[in-house]
């Protein structure tokens, strides 16, 4: 009679075997993900002359694409008419806007440009007056030379409008073809939108047939989660640029009337740049708040006007825009939206991952959600 056999592990050790496998499995997904966000970030900087004019004109088209289609069915006309109507209508409205407002937004833009340097002098003057035991721990890294010419070059730069400029448009892709490349970018997108808005199909109705290796259930949740994350980038965007031009309409208004010096181009600046999220009212803020106390006629009473413009345009934002715009809230609390916009600026290399980081954030949590109740639901 032969003996029974004795376990190799003991539940406790099992248990830690299993641990252990889970964990290292775990951090083996992470090192993959890592190693796939680097080559995209590495990618998209390669190539982001190619990219970015491919991804503004591929958004503009799903934002436009209804449009396109009202005036197709209203109008009775075919839809190449319709794309040149379109565009035809946006060239109006455009150079309206153009003709009424970019005079003075120019003129105070490079007014503001050549304001910076007095402006930091008056910082330093204020500091002086009111923190000098700060402004004397501060000065000897100040008076630096490395620190020294940083802050020389910037200040030069801040008075050179084209030198201010140049190094974005060089990391935006124009590579060593400088603002030629940067002008030709932007030059070829209304040629990709053209071609995008011709086409009235859903853009996802032939990615079945792209993916024969998947089983049926499986490609249709892979169909399904696409459909989601256009809906959500559609809707995100189409509602996000439509509140930022409300918002930099109030903002610029309130400043303007209020008397904040440059209150047009500072609020028109925030409102846009509210497309990256809190991004438009940390800059605005940070510049309108220093320059309605140090300008001239300005003082606390100012600044106080000045909050209180912010925080009224916030509130119609937060309980009347945004409802009633966006239809849908992302689901996200505001402290995962500053971290997403952190992760995938550094992810995709810069704007355009901050750009994206709302919509990919609410649509892996969307995947995860949808994954999780049909496949982990036990």
């Amino acid at each position: 009679m032969s003996a029974e056999a004795t376990p190799l592990l003991t539940p406790a050790q099992r248990k830690l075997v299993g641990f252990a496998l889970g964990f290292a499995a775990i951090c083996a997904i992470g090192w993959l993900l890592f190693l796939l966000l680097s080559g995209v970030a590495r990618f998209i900087s390669a190539f982001s002359g190619v990219i970015w004019p491919l991804a503004v004109a591929g958004i503009l088209a799903l934002l436009m694409r209804p449009v396109v289609t009202v005036f197709e069915q209203r109008l009775r006309v075919k839809r190449p008419v319709a794309v040149v109507l379109l565009y035809f209508v946006f060239l109006l409205t455009v150079t309206g806007l153009l003709v009424t407002f970019l005079p003075a937004l120019v003129s105070q833009l490079l007014e503001f440009v050549a304001y910076l340097p007095t402006l930091w002098r008056k910082t330093v003057a204020w500091g002086e007056g009111h923190f000098p035991e700060w402004l004397a721990i501060i000065r000897p890294y100040l008076d630096h030379p490395t620190v020294k010419a940083a802050l020389d070059g910037l200040a030069q730069q801040a008075q050179d409008l084209l030198g201010h400029l140049a190094p974005t448009l060089k990391s935006a892709g124009a590579g060593i073809f400088g603002i030629f490349g940067v002008v030709a970018s932007l030059a070829v997108i209304p040629v990709y939108l053209f071609f995008f808005l011709l086409s009235n199909n859903d853009p996802t109705r032939s990615l079945p047939e792209h993916l024969p290796f998947l089983q049926k259930e499986h490609r249709d949740d892979v169909v399904f989660l696409v459909r989601e994350f256009l809906g959500i980038l559609v809707a995100f965007f189409r509602g996000q640029i439509l509140i930022g031009l409300i918002m930099g309409v109030l903002l610029a208004t309130g400043f303007t009337i209020a008397g904040l010096k440059f209150g047009l181009a500072i609020g028109l600046l925030t409102g846009l740049l509210n497309i990256i999220p809190y991004l438009g009212s940390i800059l605005g803020l940070s510049v309108a708040l220093p320059l309605a106390y140090l300008q001239p006629d300005g003082g606390l009473t100012l600044v106080a006007i000045c909050v209180g413009i912010f925080i009224a345009v916030q509130l119609v934002e937060g309980w009347f825009l945004t409802p009633r715009i966006m239809g849908r809230q992302t689901g996200l609390h505001p402290v995962a939206i500053i971290v997403a916009v952190f992760f995938w600026g550094q992810a995709l290399g810069g704007v355009l991952g901050m750009m994206l980081a709302v919509p990919l954030t609410a649509f892996f949590v969307a995947a995860w959600r949808f994954v999780r109740r049909k496949y982990f639901a036990a």
